[in-house]
């Protein structure tokens, strides 16, 4: 038996790859439209789910079309149904739901610096000037107010893996955003006491949900930036919810220094971050992380374990853990006095 002749090469990935930009868009008008909402409510035709939504009726079908080409739509005749993940996290009804992440992810800042890219990578870093890092960046209380729900799963699911090293009473929570990471410790260690450093302006949106989520009575403010503020001391945990990405391993193993000295004897850290593996271009969504800093921040970097463990060896730690289960898109690396 003959053997099979190579699949001849096409500009097929290359044309998917410049209209990549035609997801994004797709995704925000689906959004902004409730499509998946009106879908899940029943309306499965083009005509229904054009009423429901105030569009036309040829817009919604190409719409639906696209979509379900990529996955997010299913099609039997002419009759749509969601996908199993849109289901759970894109129908506003559904207590997963994630959409209002777009509202941070596509600020126009985060867009333009990725439409800047070429200057990035000339430079090796944004080619906005700090890009998302200057200080009390307003973009930051977007992501305070749009990003819980997307981190709500994985929140929960790191304060039950975190719980198995044992109860915490005093929690620092170091770029709290949302405190969502922090709220979750606290409803399962009903002794802690959270303390929350961020910037001003994003702890009144931590402080908010930690009042909705029945905690604020053992929810505490440390305003300011984390490389300047007094931390305090005494800390049993400390988080460390997708922060150090942001910086390079020498500010990051200053940062680290720090938590080191605010933690008391056996305390531990917990770095929340996207973790690629050391080929960098695995896991996908993990390894394809590092171009959001390139676009975004002077000199982040998504950092493998490895990386992960010299910066926490450098200043100070004993050792290091990655844990085997994955929260949400993101690993846990436990850093030990």
């Amino acid at each position: 038996m003959a053997a099979a002749s190579p699949a001849q090469p096409t500009p097929e990935r290359f044309f998917n790859f410049v209209n990549a930009h035609q997801q994004t868009e797709a995704m925000k008008a689906a959004l902004e439209l409730e499509l998946f909402t009106a879908i899940a409510e029943g309306n499965t035709t083009a005509q229904a789910i054009a009423q429901r939504c105030n569009a036309s009726e040829r817009g919604i079908r190409i719409l639906c079309d696209f979509l379900t080409i990529h996955g997010f739509l299913t099609k039997q005749d002419t009759n749509y149904a969601l996908a199993p993940d849109s289901a759970l996290f894109l129908n506003r009804n559904s207590p997963a739901y994630v959409g209002s992440a777009a509202d941070f992810m596509l600020t126009p800042r985060i867009r333009e610096a990725h439409s800047r890219l070429t200057d990035a990578v000339r430079q090796g870093g944004t080619a906005l000037g700090q890009g998302n890092m200057d200080p009390e960046n307003p973009d930051w209380v977007k992501f305070a107010k749009a990003m819980m729900p997307l981190s709500s799963i994985p929140a929960q699911m790191a304060a039950a893996e975190l719980r198995k090293g044992g109860e915490s009473h005093k929690v620092l929570d170091i770029a709290a955003g949302h405190g969502i990471y922090g709220i979750s410790v606290a409803k399962q260690n009903p002794d802690a006491h959270i303390y929350a450093a961020d910037w001003k302006n994003v702890l009144e949106v931590a402080a908010k949900n930690a009042e909705q989520m029945g905690v604020a009575d053992r929810y505490h403010l440390i305003p300011g930036s984390a490389f300047e503020t007094s931390f305090g001391e005494g800390y049993d945990l400390i988080l460390l919810p997708n922060f150090l990405h942001h910086f390079d391993p020498p500010t990051c193993t200053t940062l680290m220094r720090k938590v080191r000295a605010a933690l008391q004897p056996g305390g531990r850290a917990a770095i929340v971050e996207f973790v690629p593996n050391p080929d960098r271009i695995s896991p996908p969504t993990a390894a394809a992380f590092s171009l959001v800093m390139l676009a975004t921040t002077p000199a982040g970097d998504a950092y493998t374990y490895a990386e992960l463990d010299q910066i926490a060896k450098d200043a100070g730690f004993t050792r290091t853990e990655l844990l085997p289960t994955q929260v949400g898109i993101s690993r846990i690396v436990i850093a030990y006095t």
